[in-house]
């Protein structure tokens, strides 16, 4: 016990105390939930008094928020690199970001459930606002950019941007609570990523 606290003291004065306290709410979140997510609980497990990290959360909303925060730029990063992998047009990419928001959300559910549990996040806080435009700036620059091969009115942008957002959103969280188990299980040797491919076709996003 003795050497743990060692250690994350080392962290602190290094500056890394809130790398290390973020990286273990993350955990705990992905292991056991968002109401396992406690102050007490994170400082355990990174081994300091949990008065330590006041000075970069304030308080347990702080904490959330900044996780979100971390989720939200990663969110960013994977739209950005799946509309960069694609050689087709702006349609193409705006329909890989669809699929890398699923997926996204497939791989950290819970991480992705806290992004969008605004009643426990501090809303107002700068880092979450950035990193929420962020993220928001991908998207909208692929829809723009798939916009341009068929003039739009300004409003009609937005719909198509609210539409297609909607469409993967809704996805994502059908998949996330279990609403599509049967209609997968209706689909023998169907798996989710070819589901989506087929929902994007009808739904026609990025045409």
């Amino acid at each position: 016990m003795g050497k743990r606290t060692t250690r994350s003291s080392a962290q602190y004065h290094h500056g890394d105390l809130k790398s290390a306290v973020l990286l273990a709410a993350e955990k705990i979140l992905e292991r056991d939930g968002l109401q396992a997510v406690t102050l007490r609980a994170v400082t355990r497990a990174v081994g300091v008094s949990h008065t330590a990290p006041k000075n970069h959360f304030d308080d347990l909303t702080g904490l959330l928020s900044e996780l979100a925060a971390v989720g939200y730029l990663r969110f960013a990063e994977a739209l950005a690199e799946a509309g960069n992998s694609t050689s087709g047009d702006a349609r193409d990419r705006l329909r890989a970001m669809g699929s890398a928001y699923v997926a996204f959300a497939r791989v950290h559910p819970k991480l992705f459930l806290l992004m969008f549990h605004s009643e426990r996040l501090d809303m107002k806080r700068p880092s979450l606002l950035a990193a929420i435009d962020e993220s928001r700036q991908s998207l909208r620059t692929a829809v723009i950019s798939a916009a341009e091969a068929k003039p739009m009115k300004p409003v009609q942008v937005a719909a198509r941007a609210t539409a297609s957002w909607a469409l993967v959103h809704g996805l994502a969280m059908l998949l996330l609570d279990g609403r599509l188990r049967n209609t997968m299980a209706s689909l023998p040797g169907v798996d989710a990523e070819t589901f989506l491919e087929a929902v994007l076709d009808a739904a026609r996003v990025g045409v």
